[in-house]
């Protein structure tokens, strides 16, 4: 296999490589033109005992026919995480760009929505923060949500 190749294969399966599956477990109807709020749930994959529902937003096809742009979906997200049972850290990223834990397309091509671990050692709490991912138009639109990790008496 060439180097060319070998390349291809790797940038390809870096691209399709998602963290942690979800799960739907809502759709809330918001308009007549088929535009929804997608309600999903997965657990972190390296943090047992840790859930978390991201909320985002999906275009129907009218929409789509309205606005000229098949492809894309907005980046607006929104995210809650919950303990869920005994919490038990794995071997977790515990620098300060964190993890990836979750990664879902919102385009064809550039846009993804992505949620990222980061530990806080100082207070004890895990940050998981969701945003969008742009190859050139950055996205100011974010969620955040934390869970402590002390136990109380």
């Amino acid at each position: 296999m060439s180097g060319v190749i070998k390349a291809a294969v790797v940038c390809l399966s870096a691209l399709f490589a998602s963290s942690a599956a979800a799960e739907k477990i809502g759709n809330v109807d918001v308009d007549w033109l088929g535009n929804d709020i997608i309600i999903e749930a997965f657990q972190d994959p390296k943090v047992d005992g840790v859930t978390c529902h991201i909320a985002y937003f999906e275009r129907g096809l009218i929409d789509r026919l309205q606005k000229g742009n098949w492809f894309e979906d907005p980046s607006n997200s929104s995210i809650a995480c919950r303990q869920t049972g005994p919490i038990t850290l794995g071997d977790i990223d515990m620098s300060d760009e964190g993890e990836s834990v979750f990664s879902e397309r919102r385009s064809i091509i550039w846009k993804s929505l992505k949620i990222k671990r980061i530990m806080d050692e100082q207070n004890q709490t895990l940050i998981y923060i969701s945003h969008a991912r742009d190859i050139q138009n950055a996205s100011a639109k974010m969620s955040i949500s934390t869970i402590p990790l002390y136990q109380p008496e």
